[in-house]
């Protein structure tokens, strides 16, 4: 064991073209473990790698196994930030025409496993090991079986995992978080009483269509930050299809600058249809936006009395929501609560403390 640990994080060959909440993850939690003294190297799947450099390897996101089969033979011990996202719902309930029909007949596993393999098949990926091909659901429950910790995102997102895989490991909870050198100062702007924001991708998932339906004919603003991910430029063109002339667009956006959008805004909505995070809903939190948020995945575990929620298929009750984070005053109690808790510098902390675990030191 040497002095000071290395490790390598694995992570998507598309890390750097196609910006997430999983790339945030990935490069504030390499960063603030730099600064405690941690060694870390950010490899893409697709790369090789000198296994012996590094006394653990962390994998991200357990539903794309097809990055990690080859890794996880190295003989090196392993810790997996899991990322489950499940889809299922929004594949079954949220999509249009034949997709909806194609994804309710597969199963979740296995429209895990035909949308991985169309990205492969049009080079938008990189199949870092064949033996994928043997199955989604194999692949997945094989690389929860040999990690020495897994670390999910809150204790909902682990109860998940073991109800759908029934694999009992032993785990750690590491909370996403947000940058304070960027949040911790209220920007000195005026907030618009009637301006609604929401950051994030632009796709089905996020469901910024239906947020379009439901507050059109209210008195808002309602602006929209973020850019569609591959494959999903023609639901981003159907929503500004369907715009008012109150909604508008703009593409990714530097944080520095985001920020005073948050601040300036009286709600941040992200209805989705599921999230493990939802990290712009915590970043709008310490900039003091009222929220909606969807109920759909592990929200209630970082939101519970702080946000508005609302049902992702139910155009009333995201104007509801949205109606009831309008008319409440804007406090700063949760900006508070983040800023104690939910940081990218307490997220690497408790990584280190589940380093410690895995390799069973002191």
């Amino acid at each position: 064991m040497r002095n000071q640990l290395k490790i390598a994080f694995i992570v998507r060959s598309t890390i750097n073209q196609v910006q997430g909440g999983d790339s945030m993850q990935v490069f504030n939690t390499a960063k603030e473990l730099r600064k405690l003294g941690i060694q870390v190297d950010i490899k893409k799947s697709n790369e090789k790698i000198n296994y012996q450099h590094y006394d653990l390897l962390h994998l991200f996101n357990i539903i794309r196994p097809a990055d990690h089969l080859l890794h996880i033979k190295s003989g090196v011990p392993y810790v997996i930030s899991t990322i489950y996202l499940d889809y299922s719902d929004f594949d079954t309930q949220g999509r249009f025409g034949w997709q909806k029909q194609l994804f309710s007949f597969l199963g979740k596993d296995k429209s895990e496993f035909f949308k991985n393999n169309i990205r492969f098949s049009k080079g938008q990926d990189k199949l870092a090991s064949i033996e994928y091909m043997l199955g989604h659901k194999r692949a997945l429950k094989k690389i929860l079986s040999s990690a020495r910790l897994i670390l999910p995102n809150s204790i909902s997102e682990y109860h998940r995992i073991l109800k759908d895989y029934g694999i009992s490991k032993s785990f750690h909870v590491v909370p996403n978080g947000i940058n304070p050198d960027l949040f911790h100062i209220l920007p000195e702007t005026k907030r618009i009483e009637n301006q609604i924001i929401c950051v994030g991708q632009i796709y089905g998932l996020k469901n910024q269509h239906q947020l379009i339906e439901a507050t059109h004919g209210m008195d808002v603003k309602l602006i929209f930050i973020g850019k569609p991910p591959p494959n999903h430029h023609s639901y981003a063109q159907y929503c500004k299809k369907i715009a008012s002339p109150n909604v508008e667009f703009y593409d990714f956006m530097p944080q520095e600058q985001l920020a005073e959008y948050y601040a300036q805004s009286k709600v941040h909505a992200l209805p989705s249809w599921f999230e493990t995070t939802g990290l712009s809903s915590l970043e709008a939190g310490a900039m003091g936006c009222n929220l909606v948020v969807g109920s759909g995945g592990d929200t209630q575990h970082y939101f519970s009395n702080h946000a508005t929620f609302c049902h992702a298929n139910d155009i009333e009750s995201i104007r509801t929501a949205v109606e009831i984070a309008l008319k409440k005053r804007t406090t700063f109690e949760f900006r508070d609560f983040i800023l104690d808790n939910y940081t990218w510098e307490q997220a690497a902390i408790e990584t280190i403390i589940g380093y410690k675990k895995a390799l069973q030191i002191d």
